[in-house]
């Protein structure tokens, strides 16, 4: 008899769940894993040298025995009778350190890519931390009040002493021959100047005279390492992907997505597709209604925005979609955005301009961030990121998901032109993602890859403004993985979805849209495949 594929899979991961230490000895303690979790995110953060986090390769190579005994304690669990959530505890533990060591073999950043030395954030990002890898000692500027009050300006010097001695190892570590990484990397070197600038102006005249020299000795220390860079860009040769069999390794060991590099090929080109056939099929049903006509004055977009939020807050609710709380509406009507000029207008905005509503329901991220500032997770393990972006599947996909989603339930049934937008949105993404795949297998530059995400993309929108087009695919060769993590994520939401409702109805129990996202979201931001196991029971997509 053979035995189903989904069987042998889960005997797998259970076979591997127990891996006992050279003694022979077991840990069956969740506490103790809540422990060992302390211990590893103390040690993930490197400690200083000169007043800055050491990225050196001789400090990676001191620490790699203290790595592997952590890694070896997390192995000697036995979690086979642990509540399903303690067990995706475990896996989450797992991910993370299985990130670290991928970054320390394949990726490093520190070696490869000069952005990773980015250390100014003026915003917060949409997502758990920021998008791609950072190093350990950013400065969130956007958590600061202008003018600064004196604590506030000594708190701000002492974060920015960080900046000068970063920029001179970064010298010593970035020995890598990445050239789209090199290239693009001093781009965001360049915005780091530009931000102390915007720093220097906002803290005004009044500001001591220390927070005045720290951001003056920043400035050149910048500028040393951007001219440093510059310099050696002619030598930078190689190329910047990680190749698919790593990209395989990374989706499934470090971020849990059970796809390899050729299944989210033949996935991002099906969504492509469909979004494509669709969009032209909505087209023909709506040939006979009037054009959507773009927001020509901030008045116009001011209200237009208002509008969509109220839409979609009353729609959620009325339609009973999720439960609705007190803090998601405001975390919505502060991310609604502002009028843009016509010239001056990306593709996200663009959308924005004839109907802010299908980004709108993107900005579910805000309703999560807004969650996991105000009601975190019991688990220690799940408050706040997950490191090294591992909850793109989850957080992107869901975005993303819920924009179709939404869709389909509805929340357009009296503005079909709107459905337009979703498809168009969707193309985006699965273009965008087509190319990211490319670029790290290495058939294709970061260049040819923007010619994939601009041509897949209906109507030229992307190819009004380049900006968007160099930030979105130089993140995506960056991080492996987040690029496609938007149509992954969400096919694997769907999938879920779809699991959750069947084992409803396998039950007797009636549907109801309103359980499966408020279970989810309950859950937090973990990769889908294990928020899917804690729903549904089945861990089949969770690889040993």
């Amino acid at each position: 008899m053979r035995l189903p594929v989904s069987f042998l899979i889960c005997i797998t991961v259970l076979m591997v769940i127990v891996v006992p230490n050279a003694s022979g000895q077991t840990n069956t303690d969740y506490d103790e894993l809540l422990q060992l979790f302390e211990e590893w995110r103390e040690f993930e953060s490197p400690p200083l040298l000169d007043g800055a986090p050491d990225y050196t390769a001789e400090q990676f190579a001191v620490r790699r025995d203290a790595f592997l005994a952590l890694q070896a304690r997390l192995n000697t669990f036995d979690i086979s009778d642990w509540p399903v959530p303690q067990q995706v505890d475990w896996h989450l533990v797992r991910a993370e350190m299985n990130g670290y060591d991928f970054n320390q073999r394949v990726l490093q950043p520190w070696v490869r890519d000069p952005a990773f030395y980015n250390t100014l954030w003026m915003a917060r990002s949409d997502v758990p931390a920021h998008e791609g890898p950072t190093h350990h000692a950013v400065v969130e500027v956007w958590t600061y009040d202008f003018p600064l009050s004196r604590i506030d300006e000594r708190r701000l010097a002492a974060e920015l002493r960080v900046i000068p001695p970063l920029m001179k190892q970064a010298q010593k570590n970035l020995t890598g021959n990445a050239r789209d990484l090199w290239i693009a990397g001093i781009r965001d070197l360049r915005s780091q100047r530009s931000a102390l600038n915007e720093i220097a102006a906002m803290a005004g005249d009044s500001a001591g005279g220390d927070l005045a020299q720290v951001i003056a000795d920043s400035k050149a220390a910048t500028d040393v390492l951007i001219n440093w860079l510059e310099a050696s860009a002619s030598s930078k040769t190689g190329p910047s992907g990680i190749g698919k069999d790593e990209y395989t390794w990374y989706q499934q060991n470090v971020h849990l997505v059970p796809l390899t590099w050729g299944d989210e090929v033949r996935l991002l080109e099906r969504e492509l597709a469909r979004a494509w056939s669709s969009l032209k099929l909505e087209e023909q049903r709506n040939r006979d209604l009037p054009p959507m006509v773009a927001a020509g004055t901030a008045e116009e977009y001011d209200a237009m925005a208002i509008d969509a939020v109220e839409r979609i807050m009353n729609f959620l609710e009325q339609q009973e979609i999720v439960t609705v709380t007190d803090y998601m509406r405001p975390a919505l009507l502060e991310h609604m955005g502002s009028f843009v000029p016509e010239d001056k207008r990306h593709f996200f905005w663009i959308t924005a301009h004839y109907d802010p509503a299908p980004l709108f329901t993107h900005f579910y991220h805000w309703f999560e961030l807004a969650r996991m500032d105000i009601e975190p997770h019991e688990s220690s393990i799940r408050q706040g990121a997950l490191l090294y972006n591992i909850f793109d599947s989850r957080n992107e996909g869901t975005a993303t998901g819920v924009e179709e989603m939404f869709m389909h339930a509805g929340l357009y049934d009296d503005s079909p032109r709107s459905r337009e937008l979703v498809w168009i949105l969707l193309a985006q993404r699965a273009a965008r993602g087509l190319g990211s795949l490319y670029a790290h297998a290495n058939d294709m530059t970061m260049e040819e890859a923007g010619t994939v995400h601009m041509d897949g993309t209906p109507r030229g929108w992307m190819k009004t403004e380049k900006e968007l087009l160099i930030f979105e695919q130089h993140l995506y060769l960056r991080q492996p993985g987040y690029g496609t993590s938007y149509v992954t994520g969400k096919y694997l939401l769907e999938r879920t979805l779809a699991d959750f409702a069947k084992r409803q109805e396998d039950r007797g129990k009636e549907f109801q849209l309103k359980d499966f996202f408020d279970q989810l979201n309950a859950i937090d931001s973990i990769p889908i495949s294990l928020a899917r196991w804690e729903m549904t029971g089945l861990n089949d997509e969770i690889h040993p």
